[in-house]
């Protein structure tokens, strides 16, 4: 067999770019779904350029040429799994201490980046939310109403064009905050084919409706996430406040041991406490902002995935 015609398991190359495509899919096969969109919209983007600036040449020439330089596709798909393991590492904050026990392993999560990354994604999805919702609700309305003039079509492809730059966007805002591998590299669209046939792909492309999907529920997620975050943080800070308060002036102590009591005077509020409560209350802020760390880090993990299953294709 001629070697420089075969790859480095033997096998042919492959005679066109879908072909060679789907080869480098079948290399990638069990990688993230992220990872193999990404190597897919590369190899197409140089292997098109190549044979864009060598018109006089095949499909089977240019990938025959371009063999030694890009590479075939099972060593394509090694360098993307070997490059991959060393953007994640580079990327990934620095792991806390590993805890055995079950109170370490509970307060351990105070030093974990993650969590704080994800309870910063849950008060920034309101405001995420609600611009995802409104964008995906007024453009496919006025597609609709539009849809009966000449500038229709142009407007409800501008749209959808929207729609998947937005996906890379939340995309990256996941992948930084949540830790989830997203990608980074649109879908590739090939310019070779007819307009119409790319505005059909649009259409028929599962990936565009999910998203709009995605879209749609962030506007509710993001205001459970957002509600979730501040009663927990405002819990928990008032929890330690009200003892703190209490201790340096603010308020008083009741000791005769009866149970908390708001009094409303003409200055203000003055609460009075029974003393056995300071510290109690004081435990209890403490141990809840653990928790709201535990479940924004959980709630990370699941959106995670949730953002994965519906803005990546599979």
């Amino acid at each position: 067999m001629n070697t420089a015609n075969s790859t480095p398991s033997g096998e042919s190359l492959p005679r066109s770019i879908p072909e060679y495509l789907e080869q480098l899919r079948h290399a990638l096969t069990g990688a993230d779904p992220a990872l193999l969109q990404d190597a897919l919209y590369d190899a197409e983007e140089y292997l098109r350029s190549e044979l864009a600036e060598n018109p006089g040449k095949s499909e089977a020439e240019v990938i025959a040429a371009v063999a030694s330089s890009y590479g075939a596709p099972e060593e394509v798909a090694d360098i993307y799994r070997d490059t991959e393991v060393k953007v994640q590492a580079a990327l990934r904050p620095p792991r806390p201490p590993k805890q055995r026990s079950l109170l370490g392993r509970f307060f351990g999560v105070v030093a974990d980046p993650r969590a704080y990354a994800a309870l910063f994604y849950m008060l920034l999805s309101l405001v995420t939310g609600i611009f995802y919702f409104t964008w995906v609700t007024t453009g496919a309305a006025l597609s609709l109403g539009l849809a009966i003039l000449i500038i229709g079509i142009p407007f409800v492809i501008l749209f959808f064009a929207s729609v998947r730059v937005l996906s890379l966007v939340e995309g990256r805002i996941v992948e930084v905050m949540l830790g989830e591998r997203m990608p980074r590299r649109p879908v590739y669209v090939d310019r070779e084919k007819s307009l119409l046939s790319r505005i059909g792909e649009m259409f028929t492309d599962p990936r565009t409706w999910t998203t709009m999907l995605y879209f749609l529920l962030m506007q509710p997620l993001g205001t459970f996430y957002f509600s979730v975050a501040i009663i927990l943080i405002a819990l928990s800070l008032a929890c330690v406040a009200v003892p703190v308060l209490v201790w340096i002036g603010f308020g008083s102590i009741d000791t005769s041991g009866g149970w908390p009591l708001a009094l409303f005077s003409g200055d203000g509020v003055t609460t009075t406490l029974a003393a056995w409560m300071l510290p109690l209350c004081l435990i209890v802020g403490v141990l809840l902002f653990f928790l709201t760390l535990h479940l924004s880090r959980g709630i990370g993990k699941v959106h995670g995935l949730i953002a994965k299953h519906l803005l990546v294709r599979a």
